[in-house]
């Protein structure tokens, strides 16, 4: 998943899991050794389940899913199994066909309620007839005013990290993969999509059937309901979208079957067999989430001229590192995205050259050092290795893991050798494969099967269990974005711009350039860059944030940006964008604009962004 930020805290609930998954192939059962879990109820020691069926109906006029879940599950000689449930309408329990009794237990602001069911050392199946509730987290429901086309509704789900509960009850836990099937039946002039094998045309009753056939953490099982469209880029890749956007995110993503090559002549085949993108109405709130098979995405990549397509390759990499071999735990979260950086950055410099790479490096460090301001009041936050007890994990979800992961790995590289380092990395995924590891294990490996073999020594454990940056880190450059801020400085120093310097400007050129305003920067020269390139009024939505920031920063209010920036705000769900605008109004003594903005936009955003910002503003 592309970068977040999101402070929250909640009472803590801890249990102990006793191992780590651990699968040589896909096709094997799984050997269970789970590791100490913060943020589910269940006890899969006891009794887990394996594989989902589910059948469901999405009633748009209710804004209400039901059905039941039917889970195949491994017991233990077990008297009960316990399921992660939240904002869920529970109405019957059976097992093995039969009702049987169950409990909800005591309700938790963030984890919800344990669901503990009934059964015996025999029972093979479970099923929980339930529906879902209008405090249902996971699912957006909105309006045909509310997307694209503005024709008829749309709904789409977000699970990580702990959001699955609340749409389906299940053990929420990322060390806890299984397989899944689902019946999905939607009014029949809208189609479902799921992170599964998904149809490419309509059907005649609404009715539709998936399969997942690989085992995935439940954080990545995916719905999305709409007018949609389905158009090939090569035979494995692909692009959904509502009809108005359907040929413009196909030119946007037409390098996604080059991004699958480059990517598996990295790292080894890729495993999922299909990759498609569907582009979500904008109040998605995040970039992209890298549901297996079919990546969710924000219709602010689509920017006309494939500039903010990074945003794919970091999903894509998502097949290899978070997909394929997932943090045991939301403590590890930074083996999910420092990988997927690390892997996303080298695709886009096997297609596009090391100067692009190097910049989106290069942007990124800028995020961390960001990240690490934030934090100098806490600055046992800047570890990758968390500690979560008591805290979300959203907590977890920001520079440190995705950037400060990314130089830990490049350093790693520049130390050991890009040869080595490249065939580590490849027999890394091969191995863990659909399993699970944790941070200690991944240290245990990496000693073993890169460093000493190599007779290299390395501070791995500052890395990971220290706050900061340690000496050693790499050093990345960039003479683009060194020429970006000549052209800076000398127009603050004359006053005057040659607007034809910057005509071949990439969008990272552009970032770089308004993230580097001094502090002496006026009103009137924003006033002049803006008549020079009309950044107000830019259509990048990249651009559009880092100008709409520096606005709210330097109290510039020409050429309509105001009344842009709210409209920005209105429309874009975008959490990163949107929290990085109330952040500037907040920091600069803007509450009460800011508030006033917000009335109008909240309805709009998915809870996601809706708490972060409401914690935010303090409302």
């Amino acid at each position: 998943m592309i970068k977040i930020k999101k402070v929250a805290l909640f009472t803590p609930l801890l249990f102990v899991l006793f191992s780590s998954c651990k699968t040589e192939s896909k096709d094997q059962k799984q050997v269970v050794n789970y590791a100490e879990e913060l943020h589910s109820y269940a006890q899969p020691n006891k009794s887990v389940i394996k594989h989902l069926n589910l059948d469901i109906t999405v009633n748009f006029e209710d804004q209400v899913i039901d059905g039941v879940a039917t889970y195949t599950i491994d017991n233990n000689k077990a008297s009960e199994i316990i399921l992660d449930s939240k904002f869920l309408d529970i109405v019957k329990v059976e097992a093995d066909g039969k009702i049987t009794e169950y409990e909800l237990g005591e309700v938790n602001e963030q984890l919800g309620q344990p669901l503990t069911i009934h059964i015996t050392e025999d029972t093979k199946t479970i099923s929980v007839y339930y529906k879902t509730t209008n405090k249902t987290e996971a699912l957006q429901w909105l309006s045909p005013q509310q997307t694209a086309d503005k024709t008829h509704p749309f709904l789409f789900t977000q699970g990580q990290a702990i959001l699955t509960r609340t749409w389906i009850p299940i053990q929420d836990s990322p060390q806890i993969r299984i397989t899944y099937d689902a019946t999905v039946r939607v009014p029949k002039e809208l189609m479902a999509v799921m992170s599964a094998e998904n149809p490419k045309t309509k059907t005649v009753d609404g009715v539709y059937s998936f399969k997942m056939e690989q085992p995935i953490s439940p954080y990545l099982i995916a719905l999305a309901v709409g007018d949609i469209e389905y158009k090939a880029v090569s035979e494995r890749t692909g692009v959904y979208a509502e009809k108005s956007m359907i040929d413009k995110a196909h030119y946007e993503f037409s390098d996604m079957e080059k991004m699958v090559v480059a990517a598996e002549n990295l790292y080894g085949d890729y495993d999922w067999d299909q990759f498609d993108v569907i582009v979500l109405p904008p109040s998605f709130p995040f970039g992209g989430m890298e549901n297996p098979r079919l990546t969710f995405a924000t219709p602010t990549v689509i920017a006309g001229d494939r500039s903010l397509t990074s945003l794919i390759a970091h999903e894509l990499a998502h097949s290899w590192s978070g997909n394929l071999v997932t943090n045991a735990t939301w403590n590890d979260f930074w083996l999910n995205e420092g990988f997927t950086v690390y892997f996303e950055i080298r695709i886009m410099e096997a297609l596009y050259g090391k100067d692009r790479a190097n910049m989106i490096a290069l942007i990124g460090r800028q995020d961390l050092d960001d990240e690490i301001e934030s934090f100098k009041n806490e600055p046992n936050r800047t570890k990758l290795k968390l500690d979560l007890k008591g805290k979300n994990p959203d907590d977890g979800m920001n520079s440190i893991a995705y950037d400060k992961g990314y130089l830990f790995l490049r350093t790693l590289e520049e130390t050991v050798g890009r040869d080595k380092f490249d065939a580590f990395l490849k027999d890394y995924f091969k191995t863990h494969a659909f399993s699970t590891i944790t941070t200690e294990k991944f240290i245990d490996y990496i000693n073993t099967n890169l460093l000493e073999p190599n007779k290299v020594t390395f501070n791995t454990e500052e890395w990971i269990y220290q706050p900061g940056i340690p000496s050693n880190q790499a050093i990345i450059s960039s003479d683009k974005f060194a020429n970006a801020e000549k052209v800076l400085k000398q127009f603050l120093s004359n006053d005057t711009i040659d607007a034809s310097i910057t005509k071949d400007w990439t969008t990272l050129e552009w970032v770089h350039f308004i993230r580097n305003f001094p502090d002496t920067m006026t009103t009137e020269d924003m006033a002049r860059i803006d008549k020079a390139f009309d950044l107000s009024n830019a259509t990048n939505s990249h651009i559009a944030m880092v100008w709409y920031e520096q606005a709210i920063n330097k109290d510039y209010h020409g050429n309509n940006v105001d009344q842009n920036i709210e409209d920005f705000l209105i429309r874009v769900g975008r959490r990163w964008y949107v929290n990085t605008l109330f952040k500037a109004f907040k920091n600069n003594d803007k509450i009460d604009e800011a508030i006033a903005i917000y009335e109008k936009s909240r309805g709009n955003y998915h809870s996601v962004t809706a708490s972060t910002i409401d914690e935010l503003l303090g409302l």
